[in-house]
């Protein structure tokens, strides 16, 4: 669900970071997309077994002190009117600094996206689009569907085109060297 337009207090214009800050905690998780409001509900429980599963990849990768994973409810404010809540992320070691105790101010250096029924479109075509003008360096898309990871990589300005991993493949990013995942495991029911 998106809004925009007046907001509490009557004011007009797009959402920022600020109103978010005053939104309820009731479960749902609210984001800032280009100026309009989204919300989401929770999510389902297969979602966040794989959203479990890549944040347990991910702190092989913190362990090997390669940098720090992070997952939602965390603010990732791009921009005043681009703020995000991705199912995880990762910032490397160098870029830290981004990290303050009640949100992310920058672009984190992996992002990822568990897509569900309801975030589908917002997931692989709207984020995409602002995770690549605001230079997310590796953005996967974990599709509990088709069971694949679509893993796009940042290069001059723009993702390349994107690689799809399957059962058989080894998920694996430049940013932890010698840490892999495999997607058959990812995916797993057991």
């Amino acid at each position: 669900m998106a809004a925009s337009g007046v907001k509490e207090g009557g004011r007009l214009g797009p959402f920022q970071y600020e109103d978010l800050l005053n939104m309820p905690d009731d479960g749902r998780r609210y984001e800032v997309i280009e100026g309009e409001l989204a919300v989401s509900p929770s999510p389902k429980w297969w979602h966040q077994r794989l959203v479990v599963r890549m944040i347990a990849f991910l702190a092989r990768a913190e362990a090997a002190d390669f940098g720090q994973a992070g997952t939602a409810p965390m603010d990732v404010v791009l921009a005043e009117h681009s703020v995000v809540q991705p199912d995880a992320f990762f910032i490397a070691r160098p870029h830290l600094g981004i990290a303050a105790e009640d949100h992310v101010r920058g672009a984190p250096d992996l992002v990822i996206e568990v897509v569900s029924p309801s975030s589908r479109r917002r997931d692989v075509i709207t984020k995409r689009r602002i995770y690549e003008r605001f230079g997310v360096r590796h953005y996967w898309i974990v599709d509990p569907d088709e069971e694949t990871v679509r893993a796009l990589t940042w290069k001059d300005g723009a993702y390349t085109e994107p690689v799809t991993l399957r059962a058989g493949d080894a998920l694996t990013c430049p940013l932890f060297p010698g840490i892999a995942q495999a997607v058959s495991d990812l995916f797993a029911r057991a």
